[in-house]
């Protein structure tokens, strides 16, 4: 054995031993509902032919799995790969293909891998978009839009009365006076503090590479505190203390409700009999003292 290992290992120093991997596309993107072909490039001058298998990892990396073992897919992909000669082939991709793609030859004295990583290219969804009808003077207001479709993930505008806001108001002298913030990333528009000027239809936008969606419209109204009704309520509210306390007050005149009475109840206070009045002949109790009230 241990002559073995060396002769082997002097054929790879000396270069007369030679196993070599590659992959001609190492970052794939292709549409998605559409065909793709991974090349897995290997060459062996010593031994017999090498044996090939192909894993996948999905894109957050919490699953990963045989796509080609023991010479033929596995059951997930029966119908929808072909592997031949150094290749994969992909018939139509979806969605959920994203991922890593590893490629694994194995020999009788070597192993060696690449990995191929593909993106499935997906245009945005109808961004879901919530915005309030109404809110009120000088209160924070949140805006939010989120497409749950598009690969890569989306990024977001935002538009008022058909015009594109700006990231960064502060920059443009007709939105100078505007008190927002906007996220382009995970599309929030966010109010610190809404004003009359605020007042407006919005819809949000959802892009990446491969599209735009636009969400519904609607209209956002800006209310002033009601100062009438707040002292309303609290003018309401005292009257119908007062009320109250009147007709406890008249209750108690009429007699209506029951007094506490002046004296205290008495109560019954029990005196032990003394041992003297216990008869020392037989035993028998008689009784000559009685309770005391």
């Amino acid at each position: 054995m241990l002559t073995f290992a060396f002769v082997f290992l002097s054929l790879v120093a000396t270069g007369l031993y030679a196993f070599s991997i590659d992959v001609v596309n190492p970052a794939l993107k292709v549409k998605e509902n559409e065909g793709v072909d991974m090349k897995c490039i290997y060459s062996a001058d010593f031994g017999a032919s090498p044996r090939v298998e192909w894993k996948f990892k999905n894109v957050k990396g919490d699953s990963q799995g045989f796509i080609f073992y023991d010479g033929k897919p596995t059951v997930p992909y029966l119908d929808r790969i072909t592997v031949y000669n150094q290749g994969l082939r992909f018939n139509k991709v979806t969605r959920e293909d994203t991922g890593d793609y590893d490629c694994e030859v194995y020999g009788s004295d070597y192993y060696a891998e690449k990995t191929i990583k593909l993106t499935v290219l997906v245009p945005p969804g109808k961004p879901i978009a919530r915005i309030p009808p109404s809110v009120t003077t000088g209160s924070k207001a949140l805006l939010t839009c989120f497409d749950v479709v598009g690969f890569p993930p989306s990024t977001y505008k935002w538009y008022k009365n058909d015009a594109p806001l700006p990231e960064e108001p502060s920059k443009f002298d007709a939105f100078r006076n505007l008190t927002y913030k906007m996220n382009t990333f995970n599309g929030n528009l966010q109010f610190q503090s809404v004003s009359k000027i605020d007042i407006g239809a919005y819809y949000c936008e959802a892009g990446n590479s491969e599209g735009t969606q636009r969400s519904e419209t609607v209209q956002m109204d800006v209310r002033d505190v009601n100062v009438g009704g707040i002292v309303a309520g609290v003018i309401v509210a005292l009257l119908a203390v007062g009320l109250l306390l009147f007709a406890l007050w008249y209750a108690n005149k009429k007699g209506f409700l029951p007094k506490m009475s002046e004296r205290k109840p008495k109560t019954a206070l029990y005196t032990p009999p003394r041992t003297e009045d216990v008869d020392a002949g037989d035993g028998e109790f008689r009784q000559k003292s009685s309770f005391v009230v």
